[in-house]
């Protein structure tokens, strides 16, 4: 039997809300028992449905980790695409790189932030394709050219982001103990000589 039309708006809002039920659930769980020991089961039964709907809407569980990432990440977002400065508009771009760099530090510092404790259970590549880290990489090589930065953006946001990354921050404070104050004064000094400012 074909589908009337007028079906598919009924279909796509039980969508979204199977959708908005299953994100809440995982955050629940993940806010409760952190994200490494949370099942596809286990959200899928708290949130009331089925697991093949789960799978259907997210593909697997680092999709639907990703799915769950990108909510938490919007707040993040907000800050230093509209927020106030130096992290959002109307700071040099010079004091909104740094600024960013250093909100990164921190998050990564900060046990309690979800962004990151989700983004260690998600695959590398995987997590490096997703639309959170691509707008990070766009801020990134928009400042730098707006900085008037000589070279290759593209490139050259890449290879900064490369050390404020989940793996290295934590092979740095974890395995070389390095503490955040260093971290931070660190991503200070990249941006300085990128940028090919003086000041310290």
């Amino acid at each position: 039997m074909t589908q009337a039309p007028d079906d598919a708006p009924a279909e796509r809002a039980d969508a979204a809300r199977n959708r908005a039920r299953l994100l809440d659930a995982a955050a629940r769980l993940v806010a409760d028992r952190g994200a490494e020991h949370v099942t596809m089961h286990e959200v899928a039964q708290a949130a009331g449905v089925g697991k093949g709907t789960l799978f259907r809407r997210f593909g697997d569980r680092n999709g639907l980790l990703l799915a769950l990432l990108g909510d938490v990440e919007a707040e993040f977002q907000e800050a230093y695409t509209s927020g106030p400065p130096p992290l959002g508009p109307g700071a040099p771009a010079r004091d909104r790189l740094r600024a960013f760099g250093c909100a990164l530090v921190a998050r990564v510092a900060d046990d309690a932030d979800l962004g990151a404790a989700l983004g260690r259970q998600v695959l590398c590549e995987r997590r490096n394709a997703s639309e959170d880290r691509r707008a990070f990489h766009h801020h990134v090589s928009s400042l730098l050219r707006e900085a008037g930065v000589e070279g290759d953006h593209d490139i050259l946001a890449h290879a900064m982001l490369a050390f404020v990354s989940l793996e290295t921050m934590d092979y740095l404070r974890n395995e070389c103990q390095v503490t955040t104050a260093r971290l931070e004064s660190t991503w200070v000094d990249l941006v300085r000589r990128v940028t090919g400012t003086d000041e310290r």
